[in-house]
């Protein structure tokens, strides 16, 4: 095993690293020796700890696989060879070793590197990832497309034992050993899920089962025993008792592929040989690698999950500061979901809690403790997650299903054919909705209002603050049939939470300002804006609370006493809630102006929350803007009707 220098704090300065400074592209580190590869790894995970220690972000996935990137781009022709990252967390270390090096202080920033490989920012991030799972599929395409092509481009995807949970992962891996693709499939497992058989022994077998000699063997013998299938089918059989006598990848052999490991993802001469003789064979290969998440930095081998991702490291003054009274903290909305779970769990013992491996970012560890029969952590399988819901409810229980908004797309079939058609009592806590801040558009909740609204039986709530939220997703578990209750990753505004649980009428909203000749219609947590706009426009705000079934008397109201009606939502403006209110006119055959503000028909990349929504024209100024030139824009109009 080779050692790997483990430091134990981020260094506060840029560190030496003369190997690493003269590599700027994958080319040039394979000009390098074999022998220098090992300093050069130590050299990367230092400027890797320093250069996140700068920015914050993405931390315990990259240094895990720091080696294994390293011994990727020196064997591989990478980027003609496709290399795929699934999810994406870990692709800092292959960011640097792919011409973007210096780039790295931007990395999350608005216009700066974005935090997962993305096509259109490098030739060397060959397929654009943020969910899991899509690797595997995405590098047999490419290996198919190799195929036809007769280029001989090699395809190697590199999947997590987390992302192999979800079922697409093996309808992938299905499909590729029933097409015999030339391709490699990497398991980076790093929390011993699959198996803990690591050690000399193992790498000395995975050297063996991906030598040259071996499978020249191997394929000899399969062509000699062709004409005596009884021969043929014994030595099968043998081999796979083999095997499986030494290595876990029994699985793997029966779909297809060519199983070896696992081997220690830390060794990289081990990784370098290994992965030379698996270029050179043919067909469907499966390698199984053993990491540590977090590897060489002590305090995140520690805790992989405190430190999936860091914030920015701010320096140390040189002088001591003045205290500062701390303000009050507020809590995320996270926060707000997981004491409501448990509050109302405590008051019915029907309710279980679901979620897709979000157990920590959905604020389910309390519940998870205090209530381990009613706590279902499913893994990455969204899918799977609702449809155990589905059934949970035909006999009776109370699930609510906590996933992220972008999360829940994965699931949209299920949610249809399976709670909505069957008016199934299942509540939907929908966290991160609207825009996400520095991981971008693939996390993004930008579309969540517009594929819910149009469902039948649906009830969609969008609560403008926390305490706005906790009731709603009461009045959410008391309704019978499908719910969902949408609100934003971070904190609110700081509103005080009632303890008592209060189901509020569906349906209804709220004046929450008075005024005249505008009126705001307000989804979800975007009334501060609003109000802040509104008190220089004089004009009337509502907080509408629910998109379905919507308030049309409150509507109708308004129309009648307001000359423009504006709708305001972090969500996509097609298809969102603005549309359900002009539809409803529409069908009052009610015509006035309506002015629909959301977010726009394109990807919101990444860069901070506030930014974002700025950019988006979501802020208070950028609200009374588009209402003061939609207004100039309707007097203007009636100054030349009136001519």
């Amino acid at each position: 095993m080779q050692d790997t220098y483990i430091f134990k704090e981020i260094p506060s300065q840029r560190p030496n690293t003369p190997l690493l400074d003269r590599i700027d592209v994958p080319a040039q580190l394979r000009e390098l020796p074999p022998e220098q590869l090992v300093q050069f790894a130590r050299e990367l995970r230092a400027f890797l700890l320093w250069s996140v220690g700068q920015t914050g972000g993405h931390f315990g996935a990259g240094l895990g696989v720091l080696e294994l990137t390293v011994a990727l781009h020196y064997v591989f022709n990478t980027p003609e060879d496709r290399l795929v990252w699934d999810v994406g967390h870990q692709a800092y270390p292959h960011k640097i070793l792919t011409g973007r090096r210096e780039q790295m202080g931007g990395i999350r920033r608005k216009n700066g590197l974005a935090g997962f490989p993305k096509r259109a920012e490098s030739e060397y991030d060959t397929f654009g990832v943020g969910h899991s799972s899509t690797s595997i599929s995405a590098a047999l395409g490419m290996a198919v497309t190799a195929r036809q092509q007769s280029t001989g481009r090699r395809s190697i995807a590199v999947i997590g034992d987390g992302a192999m949970t979800a079922g697409m992962a093996f309808e992938a891996l299905n499909h590729a050993g029933h097409l015999h693709a030339d391709m490699l499939v990497i398991l980076n497992d790093n929390d011993m899920s699959i198996s803990r058989n690591v050690g000399g022994l193992s790498n000395y077998f995975a050297k063996l089962l991906s030598s040259r000699t071996y499978n020249q063997v191997r394929d000899s013998s399969k062509k000699v025993l062709q004409g005596a299938p009884h021969l043929m089918a014994l030595a099968k059989k043998t081999e796979e008792h083999f095997k499986g006598m030494i290595v876990p990848g029994t699985l793997f052999e029966e779909l297809g592929f060519n199983y070896i490991g696992p081997i220690d993802g830390h060794d990289l001469p081990l990784l370098v040989e290994t992965l030379e003789n698996i270029r050179e064979l043919e067909g469907p290969q499966f390698l199984h690698v053993v990491t540590t998440k977090g590897k060489g930095f002590a305090p995140a081998e520690a805790d992989p999950i405190g430190y999936h991702a860091i914030n920015k490291i701010e320096p140390v003054p040189a002088s001591k500061p003045e205290p500062v009274k701390p303000e009050a903290s507020k809590q995320k909305y996270a926060n707000v979901f997981g004491q409501w779970l448990c509050d109302a769990a405590e008051l019915d013992e029907r309710i279980s809690g679901i979620t897709p491996a979000m157990c920590e970012g959905s604020d389910l560890l309390e519940f998870s403790e205090r209530f381990p029969e009613r706590y279902f952590d499913v893994a990455i399988a969204e899918q799977h997650a609702v449809t155990l819901a589905a059934g949970m409810a035909c006999d009776g229980a109370k699930p609510v299903v906590a996933i992220y908004s972008t999360f829940l797309q994965r699931a949209y079939d299920q949610l249809i054919h399976d709670v909505a058609i069957q008016n199934l009592d299942v509540l939907f806590a929908i966290d991160r909705a609207g825009l996400v801040g520095e991981d971008g558009p693939t996390h993004a909740g930008a579309f969540d209002i517009s594929y819910l609204r149009c469902i039948p039986n649906m009830v969609l709530m969008t609560p403008s603050d926390e305490n706005e939220t906790r009731q709603l997703l009461h009045t959410g578990l008391l309704f019978d049939g499908p719910a969902a209750v949408r609100y934003p990753r971070g904190t609110g505004p700081g509103a005080e939470i009632q303890k008592e649980l209060t189901p509020l009428e569906i349906g209804k909203g709220r004046k929450v300002r008075e005024g005249g000749g505008i009126a705001i219609l307000n989804f979800g947590t975007l009334l501060t804006p609003a109000l802040d706009a509104a008190e220089k426009l004089g004009a009337t705000v509502v907080d509408m609370r629910f998109v379905k079934p919507l308030d049309e008397a409150l509507v109708l109201e308004l129309a009648e006493q307001h000359d423009l009606l504006v709708t305001l939502e972090e969500n996509a403006v097609a298809g969102g809630a603005g549309s359900a209110v002009t539809e409803f006119l529409n069908r009052q055959e009610v015509s006035m102006p309506v002015l629909q503000l959301g977010l726009p028909d394109t990807f919101i990349d990444h860069g901070k929350h506030e930014e974002l929504l700025k950019e988006c024209g979501l802020d208070a100024h950028g609200i009374f803007s588009a209402i003061s030139a939609r207004m100039e824009r309707l007097q203007h109009q009636r100054l030349k009707a009136v001519k």
